[in-house]
């Protein structure tokens, strides 16, 4: 059928051969959800022999565009898993193409012959999961763990090499990395990793993760309820569930979630600090008896209509509170001065710290001719207390009493406009972004240990950005550049405080290549990246910790600067990366003497620290191996980092390696079962050595009913209670030492789904980086 089909393209095209003169071919292509269908092969040939002319890939949101030559041509669109579609360049408008999966290229056997597992393609590394295993991963968050390269746990996602990752699922940014746990595996049609993001993403931006998934069900009301049970030895239970609806009826979609949990966790921990000053000071410090108790409600409405192809648009609301959070903490410390005993202190912490937060999102998303807009307007609003008793006594007898109250109230408002448009041959996208925040600070000490503060941060930040990429025959190339502008605003008391108000201008350019050597495809990438300080960072006041600890921020802060140099190589399952790193003005936290009077306090505080290097290099092996999936990962970190120290400087430079084997196993009856390692050796991080080698091992089964509505899924992390740290962080003239026991966490995880669709909801977000910051 695709011989005839092709013929009669030809025919079209040679019959109207004589009609046409050169010009712009230029279309739009979707996939069978409807979605943008990006980095497909857009092919110019030559009539009547079918010869190649130039080509190019489809931009993120689907379109691409073509100079013709001669009259006597035709383009050629394909993908992997797509049946390959041949069109006439007349009209030169092609319009909205939809292609359809090629059945015939999915079966078992030819998905294992022929799709690759992962393949590098425009800025992505691409992993494929339709007609694989990992449809049968479980959860998103599960199948993210099996992607080459990332790690995803506890609704943390993150990136070898990279950090943590932003994430979008169908082109919209995700706000609670909660609802990758909605997703089903098999809901996912594939993986797309980019570790170094170009300049339409904000600079802050280390790595992105686009989720695209598979056609939604049909029209009607779904839901999926799933429910979450763990325990942690010496903790305790930790439950939640959630319930998420879908209503969708023509153009119109109404979906939203409704999330309830009560989360136990604890500390089991030992800290060891040496100061160096007219003595010799030590303490020792027993923290391994602590527990924290919270209770957390979310909940998620969204209303999205599309107009027809070219136009959508939505609003969503979202609420997060927390309340009856309990933190109970017992210390007991021993301070020692020239190795004798100074003094004994049992110290006990209860604490409140309930937080609310509301945000909101506009958006559209629309095409008009061959441009494409997309538009978002977003408001943040959060407030957060914390109340501290602390008891502490000394020596037995001395009895103090110490009780700290903080409260934290921020606003934001952003607005993100990007614009998308063919141009030679290429996509050209260009836009910009603004947003302003408000957040206040006050903290009171009823006893005047330590000064009361009433601080306010003001922040304007502007970013614009344009970004251009486009295919020399095998070669992908993007390029572009950003600016961010950013007004620092410090108050206390109302008064603005001049020397702490600053004002930042950054550019980052960042170029990506992508090109074939053999059968191996190659990426080669560079960008320049920023991360901004946290507000709680920037704080000028002290914070009481307890009677030997103090905390403080640094107003004067810098924001870190990276440059970014990344080497990938993909040859069927086998990947390759190797990443270089430049980075000033890292933040480091330093543990320095509160007084040269009372050297038994230690002020915790943030600086800048000098500039250094990194590199970070791993690979990849991922074979399918009849009924198990085994997954090897092997990764070296080594950087060349430099403190100063008590006898001079210090460098900070043992490698550190880390290997990951992952291992799914399809069982019959349809069980799933996994079997994964992961094992730390010891090294330098920043200011940071860990002293052991961890290692943890866990397990999980998987199992679906009634055509996958129901499921259910046990895992078993740290198994062996093998993952513990043992870090020594050094700071001038003092050194702590921090031991932290992990310890086995058991899991049960049930979910029902009925008719369950999936939201169209398209709105990206604005002023990301602010919020994260917040």
């Amino acid at each position: 059928m695709h011989t005839i089909g092709k013929a009669l393209l030809l025919l079209c095209s040679l019959t109207s051969a004589g009609e046409i003169a050169a010009q712009t071919v230029s279309g739009k292509l979707i996939d069978e959800n409807k979605q943008p269908l990006p980095y497909a092969n857009v092919v110019l040939l030559a009539l009547p022999d079918s010869t190649f002319v130039t080509g190019t890939v489809t931009a993120e949101d689907g379109t691409f565009s073509l100079n013709t030559t001669t009259p006597n041509q035709l383009v050629r669109i394909s993908s992997i898993g797509y049946n390959t579609v041949y069109k006439p360049i007349q009209p030169a408008n092609l319009g909205v193409i939809q292609l359809t999966s090629d059945t015939q290229q999915l079966g078992e056997v030819v998905v294992k012959a022929d799709l690759p597992k992962m393949q590098l393609k425009g800025d992505a590394m691409i992993t494929t999961v339709t007609g694989s295993v990992l449809e049968k991963a479980g959860t998103g968050e599960d199948l993210l763990n099996k992607i080459p390269g990332v790690s995803a746990e506890d609704e943390e996602v993150n990136v070898f090499g990279s950090g943590t990752a932003e994430i979008y699922i169908n082109g919209r940014k995700v706000r609670d990395n909660s609802e990758i746990d909605q997703l089903s595996s098999e809901q996912i049609k594939r993986v797309e990793v980019v570790k170094n993001p170009g300049a339409r993403y904000d600079a802050s931006v280390k790595a992105v993760i686009r989720i695209i998934t598979k056609k939604a069900a049909g029209e009607g009301f779904g839901f999926k309820n799933p429910f979450v049970t763990r325990h942690r030895r010496t903790y305790g239970w930790t439950t939640f569930d959630q319930f998420n609806f879908n209503y969708r009826k023509g153009g119109f979609d109404l979906s939203g979630t409704l999330f309830g949990g009560k989360f136990r966790s604890g500390n089991n921990q030992q800290l060891g600090m040496i100061t160096y000053l007219d003595k010799l000071w030590e303490q020792e410090i027993d923290a391994r008896d602590g527990k924290n108790t919270e209770s957390n409600v979310q909940g998620v409405l969204s209303l999205n209509y599309q107009f027809n192809e070219k136009h959508s648009m939505g609003v969503r609301y979202d609420m997060d509170k927390y309340f009856n959070t309990i933190s109970d903490w017992r210390f007991k410390t021993n301070v020692y001065t020239d190795k004798e005993l100074y003094e004994t202190n049992v110290s006990t912490m209860l604490g409140e710290y309930p937080s609310t937060k509301h945000s909101l999102n506009y958006y559209y998303n629309g095409q008009i001719g061959d441009w494409n807009i997309d538009f978002n307007a977003d408001g943040l609003w959060n407030i957060k207390e914390e109340t501290q008793h602390t008891r502490e006594v000394t020596n037995g007898d001395t009895e103090a009493n110490v009780n700290t109250f903080n409260k934290n109230d921020g606003t934001l408002y952003a607005a993100k406009l990007v614009v998308s448009y063919p141009l030679w041959q290429g996509s050209l996208s260009f836009g910009g972004e603004y947003s302003h925040t408000d957040r206040s600070n006050i903290y009171i000490n009823q006893e005047g240990i330590l000064a009361d503060d009433d601080s306010r941060i003001k922040e304007g930040s502007t970013g614009a950005f344009i970004d251009y990429s486009r295919s020399f025959g095998k070669v992908d190339v993007q390029a572009g550049i950003r600016y961010e502008n950013v007004n620092f605003d410090y108050y206390e008391q109302g008064k603005h405080i001049d020397e702490q108000s600053r004002m930042f201008n950054n550019v980052f350019p960042s170029l990506n290549m992508n090109f074939p050597i053999g059968k191996a495809q190659v990426q080669l990438s560079y960008s320049g990246g920023i991360t901004r300080p946290s507000y709680d960072m920037l704080r000028s006041n002290t914070y009481y910790s307890n009677k030997y600890t103090y905390q403080t921020g640094n107003p004067f802060l810098k924001p870190v600067i990276n440059q970014d140099i990344n080497l990938s190589a993909s040859y069927k399952w086998i990947n390759f990366s190797f990443i270089y790193n430049h980075i000033k003005d890292d933040i480091i936290q330093i543990s320095e003497p509160y007084s040269d009077t009372n050297p038994t306090i230690s002020l915790l505080n943030i600086i800048n620290a000098k500039s250094y290097n990194n590199i970070i290099s791993s690979v990849t092996l991922s074979p399918t191996i009849s009924w198990w999936n085994p997954q090897f990962m092997a990764q070296v970190y080594k950087q060349w980092f430099h403190i100063d120290g008590k006898d001079g400087e210090l460098t900070l430079s043992k490698p550190r390696m880390t290997l990951v084997w992952r291992n799914s196993f399809t069982l019959p009856a349809g069980f799933l079962f996994d079997v994964d390692g992961t094992y730390y050796t010891k090294g330098h991080s920043q200011n940071m050595y860990m002293g052991i080698n961890s290692l943890d091992v866990s397990m999980g089964l998987y199992k679906s009913f009634f055509k996958e509505r129901l499921s259910f899924q046990l895992q078993v992390t740290n198994l062996l209670e093998k993952d513990d740290v043992d870090c020594t962080i050094y700071s001038g003239i003092k050194t702590t030492t921090d031991y932290i026991t992990n310890f086995r966490r058991i899991s049960l995880t049930m979910r029902y789904k009925f008719n369950a669709t999936k939201s169209k909801y398209k709105g990206t977000g604005a002023g990301e980086s602010q919020k994260n910051r917040m």
